[in-house]
């Protein structure tokens, strides 16, 4: 397998436009290529500049998830935090887990940051949102957001041989319009995503929760729902 190494998103597009799979730190790649075979060639963002943002309200698809830290909102540094082992998040990459990745770990948290993905295919970079991105899985450049008045990340500890752990995150967001809060749940491999208006009162905040679909998870679930949700308002209060 040749291994490219683009300097430019420009480069990174003919190396799409030739065949080169994509891919980041193979922590997950690796055993399918060694079970089905190697492709040709493959394509490594890690020397593109736009691939490699860190900063308040953008971060880069080539980032390794040891790298994120506190220069991001804390539901997305937190969420990068507990990926796996220490060798696997010194390998892994923030595109390898959200867009090559069943767990998606980090999705979450970009889901709660309403970020916005730049994405590229052969035709050139694009702007889109995380749902064409997970269905469609192109090739990410980079997420960019708006930082939020407030944030949080839970993850539930593992059960060995059991179903992948909950996760839920919280943030609210200041607009023209208002606040508003934004709750993202993983329940097994299935992320739910819901938002509500956020005023001065935790109690009618979480009962307009209560009625949307992240309401019908399991008691366990919507518990750690509302003890996220009750401590990042008390944040913004």
């Amino acid at each position: 397998m040749f291994l490219r190494l683009p300097t430019s998103v420009s480069e990174a597009q003919q190396c799409l436009s030739e065949g080169a799979i994509p891919v980041g730190g193979a922590t997950l790649q690796w055993a399918v290529w060694q079970r089905d075979g190697f492709p040709e060639q493959a394509m490594s963002l890690r020397e593109v500049p736009e691939a490699n943002v860190l900063g308040t309200e953008e971060l880069g698809a080539a980032v390794l998830l040891s790298r994120v830290d506190d220069r991001v909102p804390e539901v997305l540094r937190r969420a990068a935090s507990r990926v796996g082992t220490g060798a696997v998040r010194r390998a892994a990459t923030v595109g390898g887990n959200i867009v090559g990745s069943t767990l998606r770990c980090l999705l979450p948290a970009a889901l709660v940051l309403d970020a916005r993905a730049t994405v590229l295919d052969s035709e050139g970079p694009y702007e889109t949102d995380l749902t064409e991105l997970t269905a469609k899985r192109p090739v990410l450049l980079n997420l960019r957001w708006r930082t939020p008045l407030a944030s949080s990340h839970r993850k539930l500890p593992d059960e060995p041989g059991g179903a992948p752990p909950l996760v839920v995150a919280v943030a609210v967001t200041a607009g023209t319009d208002g606040r508003l809060l934004r709750v993202a749940v993983r329940d097994g491999y299935d992320v739910l995503c819901e938002s509500v208006e956020h005023d001065t009162e935790t109690g009618p905040v979480l009962d307009a929760l209560a009625r949307t679909p992240i309401g019908a998870l399991p008691a366990g679930a919507w518990d750690v729902v509302r003890e996220e949700v009750t401590t990042v308002l008390d944040r913004v209060a």
